[in-house]
């Protein structure tokens, strides 16, 4: 990205487009407990999943709203899940749980992160949770944590749009050249769930009728309708998200509308969602995707389905499940666990973000420079420049065939 070496707006230009970059970085076999490592604190130590009020009394039961549905309301975050890779690495088989000796490295690279972002980083700032989990990684269905293959035709969409973005190579010469990330529109869903450099949190309200969530980072609301029926019994496999709760639970009245899914000609970045309970799960079903947004880094199609799970476990704590179905993209579906929880705190701001904060404008003035640079360059019969990329701020590490560009803020 030519304007990174530049331009004086570089740094808003790189806070504008870290998220992605943090993302990809999450499905390292090892996760973040690799790295430098630090005694854990007296909550980190033990695997935080294991001290759920759901798994330390399996007959505790969440906590109802006035009206009699599961409790959800509330500031959560992901940050807790920031050391877990995406898919298991393999020696790890299907066991979905680290071993006592695999845990301690986990914490005390935790740890390490923690301290690290607290004490010693500036404005360039992570955010790490107060706990570690013990999970091997996010996926849990198929039982061997790995990610279902790409469809040859989703392999086609991932090239097409490989350079697409501030995260790709150029050129850029207009605004489809642009990830909706980019231009502050989504990170989609469930993108605005998983765990990446800040602004990991959300925000539940509940309502007789809707259930809504407010992401924090690019700000998307989702307002999902109820089923107006009763509270329904639990069903399904449990690595699906159901079947997570026992039956004989209170019943309560959704008193939603009803309304049928949106018609199939309609497509939307988040989608239209609809929801209803099962026990104290949150059961959300989502289709009339739009094929602009991507599913861990894999553009989706029109088909996807995305069906999701909500479970309060603990006053702090709700397991959260997502299942999803695209076979223009995925050779099968897959299921993938998150553990919400809140930390001490943590509060949700405006995230004030247009057009990545010059990242749009800086990204096609850099082009025009580096078109200069280029012609310059042919008329004076020398090489063409090479293009720059702002990743090694956050990974330190050279890319191949392209210009290092300094670090900033750190030696």
């Amino acid at each position: 990205m030519p304007r990174i070496s530049k331009s004086s707006d570089a740094l808003v230009v790189v806070l504008a487009v870290t998220c992605v970059a943090l993302t990809s970085q999450q499905s390292d076999a090892q996760g973040r407990g690799a790295g430098p490592s630090m005694k854990p604190s007296a909550l980190r130590a033990i695997p935080a999943e294991t001290t759920a009020a759901k798994a330390k009394d399996p007959n505790w039961k969440a906590p109802r709203t006035s009206w009699g549905h599961p409790d959800l309301e509330g500031t959560w975050t992901s940050d807790d899940m920031r050391g877990i890779p995406t898919s298991r690495p393999a020696d790890q088989g299907e066991r979905e749980s680290l071993t006592p000796e695999e845990f301690v490295r986990r914490a005390g690279g935790d740890e390490a992160s923690r301290d690290r972002a607290v004490n010693q980083e500036t404005i360039l700032r992570n955010e790490f949770g107060v706990r570690t989990f013990g999970y091997t990684s996010f996926i849990v269905d198929p039982p061997n944590g790995q990610m279902p293959a790409l469809t040859q035709a989703a392999l086609a969409r991932r090239k097409t749009i490989a350079n697409q973005g501030t995260f790709g190579g150029g050129p850029w010469d207009d605004f489809d050249d642009f990830t909706l990330y980019d231009r502050c529109i989504t990170r989609g869903v469930p993108g605005s769930v998983m765990p990446v450099l800040y602004g990991n949190g959300l925000r539940i309200m509940q309502t007789p009728n809707e259930v809504v969530i407010s992401y924090e980072m690019v700000h998307d609301t989702r307002v999902i309708p109820l089923d107006p029926s009763t509270l329904r019994e639990p069903q399904g496999r449990p690595e699906q998200g159901r079947g997570t709760t026992s039956s004989g639970l209170p019943r309560a009245e959704s008193r939603g509308d009803g309304r049928p899914h949106i018609g199939a000609g309609i497509k939307q970045y988040i989608g239209d969602a609809r929801g209803h309970f099962e026990g104290d799960t949150l059961v959300v079903e989502t289709t009339n995707f739009t094929n602009k947004t991507a599913v861990n880094g894999a553009p989706h199609s029109e088909k996807l389905k995305l069906t999701e799970w909500f479970t309060r476990i603990d006053p702090q704590m709700i397991d959260y499940r997502f299942r999803v179905e695209d076979p223009d993209t995925f050779t099968a579906p897959f299921t993938m666990r998150l553990t919400i929880t809140e930390q001490p705190g943590y509060q949700l701001y405006e995230y004030s973000c247009h057009e990545g904060n010059t990242a749009v404008g800086q990204a096609l003035s850099g082009e025009r420079a580096y078109e200069k640079q280029v012609a310059e360059a042919n008329a004076k019969g020398l090489p063409i420049p090479p293009r720059t990329t702002g990743m090694e701020v956050y990974s330190g590490a050279p890319v191949e065939g392209r210009q290092p560009v300094r670090e900033i803020g750190f030696k």
